[in-house]
Formats: C-alpha cells, structure tokens, sequence
C-alpha cells in the first residue's frame, strides 16, 4: 500500500474532483461534516480555517492506494478502517474529514481531505508529510495484513534478477551457437533467441550501446552485466572469429541496415583487443 499527502489550497477543486461520478466514487468516512456536496464541506472546512488567518495551504490531501490484488479483496467497511487508522498514524483524529474511494482503471484508491486547522484554530504541522504519509499508509498496511510498498519493491527487484540473468544466458547462447560475426548478426541472432537488441544512436549517428527488451523488460546492457556493455559486446564478436569487426581501419558499421559509426572511444577499445589477441597468437604458434 502507497500513501501520499499534501497541504493545498484549493480545497473545493480537490474536493470535487473526489465526488467526480464518473470515477464511480463512493463516501468511505465523514469525520464532523454534514454537507452532502463540495461546496457545503468547503464551506464547513472554511468555517474552521477563516479562524487562522496565517496559514494559506489549509487542507490536507491524501491517496492510499492498496496493491491491485489486495484493492480487489476490500469492502467498503475494510476502506473506512484503512482510512481511520491512517488518520490515527497521522495523528489528525479529531479533525473534520472526508474520504472517497475510487475504482476507476480497476485500481481502487482512496482520496482523503483533512482539514489542517483544527477545532481549537491551530494549523497541523505539515513538515515531511510526504514522508509520513508513507510511513503511516506502511503501518497500516502491516496492521491489516495487506502488501506493503517495501514488499512491491522487494518482488520487482527480484524478479528483476530474473530478466537479467535470463537475457545473460541468451546472450551467451547466442555467442555460442551463431558466433555472429559483426553487431549486425549479434542482433538478428539475439531475436532468434528471443532478445530484442535495440541500438542507441545517438544525433551525431553513432554507435553508443544497446538496450534489450524481454518479457515486458527495457534494459542497458549494463544493467544486465559489465559484459553486455557495446565495448565488451564487440570483443566478444572479435574474439570468437578472431578478425576485426572493423574492416580496413573503417569505424562505420552496417546495423539494422543502416551505416553507423563507432564511437572513437568503442573503436579504440575493440582495436587494443584485436591487436593484443593477434599478438597473444603470434607469441603462442
């Protein structure tokens, strides 16, 4: 579960962009209100804040947004206690408030409104809220047993791990069963194998790396592993065939049939390990 806060000024928008129909919206929690439409309860809200004549932001505004999964599984009763105990961890009981839940694009999400002066006229500290919005929507997440944002995270960075390690082991397939023999080949053999190698040029066309897309994932190569940088791809290609990928001392190259060129900087790289694989065979026969 994901919680966001801010102060605002423009309570009556916000508000009733929360009673939007359209979005199928529906009162979770009504905290000290009697209004039945946005301009009643700003108007309520205004009672209160017309008392504290410093402070200019003078609404708070909330999302808690539940998991996908764990949106589906909640009743109505279930998203008044999530938003009474987010209200609790911010500590902002005692306040007029109204909530609204919204299911469009099958995300259910709550949109709460607190009003930031209280029934004493004093402004409710608002330093860090972003922070604590998410600290409050993390414990309340723990409370009811619901998915929080640490374990979402936890679940994209391994399956992560996944894509990598899988696009890794395509890569060494492809080296070893087509041996390509230019950049060209490397990425039509790649397809083969299930990798889209998108290369990025950049506007002085030339070569500066690659990007590979799998299951859903775009990734730079060194995202992947050091060795699916350009410069470390290029010498994959030149050590497997043992000639240069740069035909005649000529740094453009033929790539999804366009000519592009190399990087001075990647020539120089591929070039050095031409030359010391040629030496290291010379100084071997």
């Amino acid at each position: 579960m994901i919680g966001k806060g801010k102060s605002i000024s423009h309570t009556r928008a916000c508000m009733s962009y929360g009673w939007n129909q359209e979005k199928d919206a529906e009162i979770v929690l009504k905290e000290y209100l009697h209004g039945d439409t946005p301009a009643e309860i700003t108007k309520e809200f205004k009672m209160l804040q017309d008392q504290n004549h410093n402070c200019t932001k003078n609404t708070l505004s909330f999302i808690i947004s539940p998991t996908i999964e764990d949106g589906k599984r909640l009743e109505p009763k279930d998203l008044n206690e999530i938003t009474k105990r987010f209200i609790h961890e911010m500590k902002l009981n005692e306040r007029q408030a109204i909530a609204f839940v919204h299911r469009d694009k099958e995300h259910k999400h709550i949109h709460l409104y607190v009003n930031r002066i209280d029934f004493r006229s004093v402004a409710f500290n608002d330093s860090f809220i972003g922070k604590r919005s998410q600290l409050a929507a993390e414990k309340v997440a723990e409370q009811m047993g619901l998915t929080t944002i640490k374990q979402v995270q936890f679940e994209k960075e391994f399956n992560l791990r996944e894509i990598r390690s899988e696009i890794k082991r395509r890569h060494d397939l492809t080296m070893k069963q087509f041996k390509p023999r230019s950049f060209d080949d490397y990425v039509k053999t790649m397809q083969v194998n299930g990798v889209k190698v998108i290369p990025t040029i950049n506007n002085q066309n030339k070569l500066q790396g690659f990007r590979f897309e799998f299951n859903g994932h775009n990734l730079k190569g060194s995202e992947i592993h050091r060795n699916m940088s350009v410069g470390n791809i290029g010498k994959q290609i030149s050590g497997i065939q043992g000639k240069s990928i740069l035909k005649e001392n000529n740094v453009s190259i033929k790539l999804a049939g366009k000519v592009v060129d190399l990087t001075p900087s990647l020539a120089l790289k591929i070039t050095k390990f031409i030359i010391k694989k040629a030496i290291q065979k010379g100084i071997g026969y």
